[in-house]
């Protein structure tokens, strides 16, 4: 199987597109008290404090494949969020661009950053993740921005990705189970009002097999997180 091609000037695929659009909305609407609550000290569900639970592990996991000291590097967070893996990089070292598709969530973590950083800075954006216009990074981080594609798409935007980096991309993907497979085929049968962008799983041989296909890039450590109803596998992908 051969990975998806990609090259800087290739338009984006409409479905890439599409489901950017609806996850703007999503975020910056229905899920943004939600996604407030969830990424502070506020107190929630016994369900939710599990998935907080484990995008804090995912996020302490994906940190430690980076370098402890992060002067002088510039790094892409891909799909901040409210920013606290933003904020971690920044107090390494590191020169933060951190962008969300959501600007309601990126106001809130400009509103919870610190005003000191040490050596570090962040540049908050709101916009695409893949605009090549952000520039060229050491590292790039993507937790849970890419968990709504489908395999040819996370592809496809991985391998953009790797034309504006030098060093390595940390990134998740929602780990294939029958469980999940079901849950997400089962959900399809729900009016589409009445569900979030849908979490698609995806094959760890599948993704594998197409990431084997990146000219100068490999794939070194990876790891998966469960935490309840939260399930998320990292990988990190190096350039050779």
């Amino acid at each position: 199987m051969m990975a998806t091609q990609y090259s800087s000037d290739q338009a984006a695929p409409r479905r890439y597109n599409d489901q950017r659009e609806k996850l703007t909305e999503y975020f910056d609407s229905t899920a943004r008290k939600a996604w407030i609550d969830l990424t502070s000290d506020a107190k929630v569900s016994g369900i939710r404090a599990t998935v907080r639970a484990g995008r804090d592990a995912m996020r302490e996991q994906l940190l430690g494949w980076l370098p402890e000291d992060l002067r002088r590097n510039n790094l892409l967070d891909a799909g901040c969020g409210t920013g606290s893996l933003s904020v971690e990089a920044a107090r390494r070292g590191a020169v933060v661009t951190a962008i969300d598709v959501a600007q309601g969530l990126v106001d809130i973590a400009r509103e919870r950053a610190p005003s000191f950083l040490g050596h570090g800075r962040i540049d908050w954006r709101t916009g695409d993740m893949l605009d090549p216009a952000l520039g060229t990074f050491d590292h790039v981080v993507a937790m849970d921005s890419l968990i709504h594609y489908t395999l040819p798409d996370m592809v496809w935007a991985l391998a953009a990705l790797t034309q504006r980096c030098t060093g390595s991309i940390v990134f998740t993907f929602a780990p294939y189970t029958p469980l999940l497979g079901a849950m997400n085929n089962v959900g399809k049968f729900f009016p589409r009002s009445d569900r979030s962008p849908a979490i698609v799983p995806i094959a760890e041989d599948a993704l594998r097999a197409e990431l084997a296909g990146f000219d100068g890039w490999e794939v070194r450590r990876s790891g998966r997180i469960s935490s309840g109803f939260y399930k998320s596998h990292g990988m990190e992908l190096v350039k050779r």
